[in-house]
C-alpha cells in the first residue's frame, strides 16, 4: 500500500516540471493519485510522459497556469524569485515547496537508500533501482536521468525500498533521512554555492547526520575527499562500510577486467571470507565501482550480495552517460553528460578502454559561466584524452555570464597540453566541424550537461547525408 500523499502534495502545480529531478517526483505524485500540475518552458518528451500518467503540463509560464485550488507549489533552487507563477502563488498565500523537501515527504514510511557524491550518483541510484527490481523487489526510485530500460527516471513501486539521487549542489539532500547513505566521491564544485572544501565537507557532513539510527553509511575508500570526510565523523555516529580498490575496504574491489563495452569486476566481501564475481554491462572503472558501491548498499539493507551482484548485469545505462546515439558512415556517436574534469578524464579514459585503437572525437559545452572560472584549465587538461575536440560556447543554465569567462579558458589550457583544440561558437557550425573531422572507424562524443545532446541526433544526420 503506498504511503499516504501529504496534504499540500495532494494538488501540487510543479514549476519547471520537465526537469530531471521535478519530473521525477512529479511521476510518483500522479502514480500515487495525487492531482499533478505544473509548466515548462518549452515541450519535451518529458511533458508527453507526464501527460500520459494524467498530469496537466502546460508549455510557457504564466500566472494563468495556476490551478485555482493548488495546495502548494513545487520550485527548484533553479526558479527565479520572479518566476510569475511562483509570485502568483506568494500573493495567493498558496505553499511553496522545495524539491528536496517534497522528494523527502514521498520517501517518508519507506526504506531509503540516497545516493550523494560529486558524480557517479545518476549511474548507482540507477544500478540499484534496475538491479533491485530484477529481483522482484519493485523499488520506487527517482533518478537525475532517465534509464535505458526501463526509460524513465522515476517510479512508484509496491516494493518498500525507495532509492534515491541526493543532491549536494544547493545542500538539498539535508532533508533526506536515509537508512543507508552512499557517498561516492567528495570533491569541490558548484561554486556558486560553496566557497571552499571545508564547507563542502560540513554539507557531507550534514548529510550523514541524518541517517537513521541503525543505518549505515557506504563511503568510498579510495578517493582522497570520502576518506577525510570520515576521519571528520566522531567516531560511532554511524555504521560505516567501505569499498574500493584501498587495502583496507570493507567490500574490497579485486580485479576488474574490461571486457569490450563491459567488465568483469571480483570482489571480497565480509573480510575477505567470501568471493565475487559479477559483470557489468557498461564499460570504464568508474562504472565498475559505482556498481560495487550498489553492491554494498544492497547489502547493508539486506539484499543478498549473492543475489544482488549477478542482477547488477541487468543495468545497460542511463542517458547521456555514455549513452550511442547511433552510427552512420561508419562513425560511432556517443553521448555523455560529463561536464567536471574529473567525470570529463572518467568518460574520457572509458571511451579509450574500449575504442580499441579507435580515434576520439569530441564536441564540449561547458556548463556554468562559475564551473568554468573555477575548473576551466582541468576541462581543457582532460580534453587533451582526445585526439581532437570541438569546444562551443558556455551554457549558462541559470547563471549570468561572468565578465572575462568564456570558453577560451578551456581552449587555451587544452593547447598548453599539446590538445588540437577548436572553439566553434555557433552550434550548427560545430556539427559541420566535428562531421568534417569524422572518418570510418571513429568515435564522436557529444559531452556536457546543456544542450549539446541534441546535436548527436544531427551529427549522424550529416554523416549519412555524406
Amino acid at each position: 500500500m503506498a504511503p499516504a500523499i501529504p496534504t499540500d502534495l495532494d494538488r501540487p502545480h510543479f514549476i519547471g516540471i520537465g526537469g530531471a529531478g521535478m519530473s521525477g517526483i512529479a511521476k510518483i505524485l500522479t502514480q500515487r493519485g495525487a492531482r499533478v500540475a505544473g509548466s515548462d518552458s518549452r515541450e519535451s518528451a518529458t511533458a508527453a510522459s507526464l501527460r500520459a500518467l494524467g498530469a496537466t503540463v502546460h508549455i510557457g509560464h504564466d500566472a494563468a497556469h495556476l490551478a485555482p485550488d493548488a495546495s502548494s507549489i513545487v520550485v527548484s533552487s533553479a526558479i527565479r524569485e520572479d518566476n510569475p507563477e511562483l509570485v502568483a502563488a506568494r500573493e495567493r498565500g498558496i505553499p511553496v515547496v522545495h524539491r528536496s523537501d517534497a522528494l523527502a515527504a514521498v520517501m517518508e514510511g519507506l526504506r531509503p537508500i540516497a545516493v550523494a557524491g560529486t558524480h557517479g550518483k545518476t549511474t548507482t541510484t540507477s544500478m540499484l533501482a534496475v538491479s533491485l527490481r530484477t529481483l522482484g523487489l519493485d523499488p520506487s526510485y527517482a533518478i537525475g536521468g532517465d534509464l535505458d530500460e526501463p526509460g524513465s527516471n522515476a517510479h512508484h513501486g509496491a516494493g518498500e525500498i525507495f532509492v534515491a539521487e541526493a543532491d549536494e549542489s544547493d545542500r538539498s539532500f539535508h532533508k533526506y533521512a536515509p537508512e543507508v547513505a552512499i557517498i561516492l566521491n567528495v570533491e569541490l564544485d558548484h561554486h556558486a554555492n560553496y566557497a571552499s572544501m571545508d564547507e563542502i565537507y560540513e554539507s557531507f557532513e550534514t548529510f550523514v547526520g541524518r541517517v537513521v539510527p541503525g543505518g549505515t553509511l557506504v563511503l568510498s575508500a579510495d578517493h582522497e575527499g570520502a576518506r577525510v570526510l570520515r576521519e571528520r565523523l566522531a567516531p560511532g555516529s554511524v555504521r560505516v562500510v567501505t569499498y574500493g580498490e584501498a587495502e583496507d575496504a570493507d567490500v574490497r574491489v579485486l580485479s576488474i577486467t574490461p571486457l569490450g563495452l563491459t567488465s568483469r569486476v571480483t570482489v571480497a566481501m565480509d573480510d575477505g571470507d567470501r568471493e565475487l564475481t559479477f559483470t557489468v554491462s557498461v564499460p570504464g572503472r568508474h562504472y565498475a565501482l559505482n556498481a560495487v558501491a550498489a553492491l554494498a548498499a544492497g547489502a547493508a539493507l539486506g539484499v543478498p550480495a549473492t543475489e544482488l551482484a549477478p542482477a547488477l548485469a541487468s543495468y545497460t545505462g542511463v542517458k547521456r552517460r555514455l549513452q550511442l546515439k547511433g552510427e552512420a558512415a561508419g562513425v560511432q556517436v556517443i553521448d555523455s553528460y560529463a561536464h567536471h574534469p574529473t567525470e570529463m578524464t572518467a568518460d574520457l579514459e572509458a571511451i579509450r578502454g574500449a575504442a580499441d585503437g579507435a580515434r576520439v572525437l569530441v564536441l564540449f559545452q561547458p556548463h556554468l559561466f562559475s564551473r568554468t572560472q573555477e575548473l576551466g584549465k582541468e576541462m581543457g587538461q582532460s580534453l587533451a584524452l582526445a585526439d581532437a575536440s570541438v569546444v562551443l560556447d558556455i551554457y549558462p543554465a541559470r547563471e549570468d555570464p561572468v565578465p572575462g569567462v568564456t570558453s577560451a579558458l578551456i581552449v587555451d589550457a587544452a593547447r598548453a597540453e599539446g590538445a588540437d583544440v577548436t572553439h566553434v561558437a555557433e552550434k550548427p557550425a560545430a556539427v559541420e566541424a566535428i562531421v568534417g573531422m569524422a572518418k570510418p572507424g571513429d568515435l564522436v562524443l557529444t559531452m556536457g550537461a546543456g544542450d549539446v545532446t541534441d546535436l548527436g541526433p544531427q551529427i549522424l544526420t550529416r554523416l549519412q547525408e555524406g
